[in-house]
């Protein structure tokens, strides 16, 4: 009986941990489809739409690096000079003319709904762990439903309700939780062919709290970039600008 006790017990064990293999590779082909380099710059177009309406856009540059490091700068004309950095769970806010990065949090907004966190950081397989918790029809497509948690308390979102097409593991849906285990957002992925290979082109996130409200993150061009160490240090960021 003891044996078979052990028996049981490996056979669960083995189980678990086959699935949470699998949940990684689907998270990393997930990724995939937004991120093609582990250096890489992205254009970024941010929209907010109220009632169906076109009320502000913003533009912001996106340099991605591998270790959980990005750097946002804002090119519209109100926000020109104006930097975010994340390296892993810290968010520094950079202002012209100041001399003291400030530090934020992820849900900091940038517009709309579009947070911090929303633009800087695109690695679910990174900053999450997950389970399969069942297969659903998104519209017409078939999808995996997986659960994912946070690894720490320093991602936007503790929990990610994550709806990936059986055939390739694209992203199509998103529910988006916060701290307090309440539905803050939800998204959906707009996935076209670009240079021959599906991508993720835009990502609609629909405010679950403020009724009528969109906002639209499109991700206007992507090409391998890699910037110098030194611009991921808030200090460094306060004097110098990326050279083009």
């Amino acid at each position: 009986m003891f044996k078979n006790l052990l028996t049981g017990t490996a056979i669960i064990l083995f189980t678990a941990m086959a699935q949470a293999a699998d949940v990684k590779t689907l998270l990393r082909q997930a990724d995939s489809y937004r991120l093609e380099f582990d250096s890489m710059q992205v254009e970024t177009e941010v929209q907010l739409f109220k009632s169906g309406k076109l009320d502000k856009e913003r533009l912001y540059a996106v340099y991605l690096k591998a270790g959980r490091r990005s750097l946002v700068i804002m090119q519209s004309p109100g926000e020109k000079g104006q930097k975010v950095l994340m390296l892993g769970d810290a968010f520094w806010q950079i202002m012209p003319q100041s001399q003291r990065p400030i530090r934020i949090t992820p849900m900091q907004k940038l517009l709309g709904d579009a947070s911090v966190g929303d633009i800087a950081t695109m690695n679910w397989s990174e900053d999450y762990d997950g389970m399969v918790a069942g297969e659903v029809v998104v519209g017409d497509i078939p999808c995996l439903h997986l659960t994912l948690s946070a690894r720490s308390k320093g991602v936007s979102y503790q929990r990610i309700e994550l709806y990936l097409a059986k055939q390739g593991a694209r992203p199509v849906k998103a529910e988006l939780y916060v701290a307090s285990d309440r539905i803050a957002k939800q998204a959906t992925f707009a996935v076209e062919r670009v240079h021959g290979r599906p991508r993720v082109t835009a990502m609609t996130i629909t405010d679950q709290i403020q009724i009528g409200r969109e906002t639209v993150i499109r991700y206007l061009s992507r090409k391998p970039r890699t910037i110098p160490d030194e611009y991921y240090n808030p200090m460094f960021l306060t004097r110098n600008d990326i050279k083009e």
